[in-house]
């Protein structure tokens, strides 16, 4: 079994937790059922419920009636998930912006807590 994290920036706000509480009721608990999966199956989940996206990221995806939600990834020590940030997909390819800013989370992430 894995353990999910969110990721916290310095001041203690955490990006896909913050997103995660911005989605509507029905699309938020698909996104939990979906951590369900990702806790369960780590890194054996894959196509249609995670994606590799490069750099260590993965996406959580999240489909609910017509509505689609990422959520980007990483995976550190072992058996540790650690939940980045997240978007609403409305065009057909990952924002760069969105996936830059999973890039730096991540870098932030194991500098501070690489032993």
């Amino acid at each position: 079994m894995f353990s999910i994290e969110y990721y916290a920036l310095p001041s203690g706000k955490k990006p896909a937790e913050d997103f995660i509480d911005s989605l509507s009721p029905a699309m938020k608990s698909k996104a939990f059922a979906s951590l369900v999966l990702l806790e369960e199956f780590g890194n054996e989940l894959k196509y249609p419920h995670s994606a590799p996206i490069g750099y260590g990221l993965f996406e959580l995806r999240i489909r609910f009636s017509g509505d689609i939600s990422r959520i980007f990834y990483f995976f550190f020590d072992g058996q540790k998930v650690i939940l980045t940030n997240g978007y609403i997909k409305k065009s057909r390819k990952a924002p760069k912006n969105e996936i830059e800013l999973a890039r730096r989370y991540k870098a932030d992430y194991e500098r501070r807590n690489t032993k």
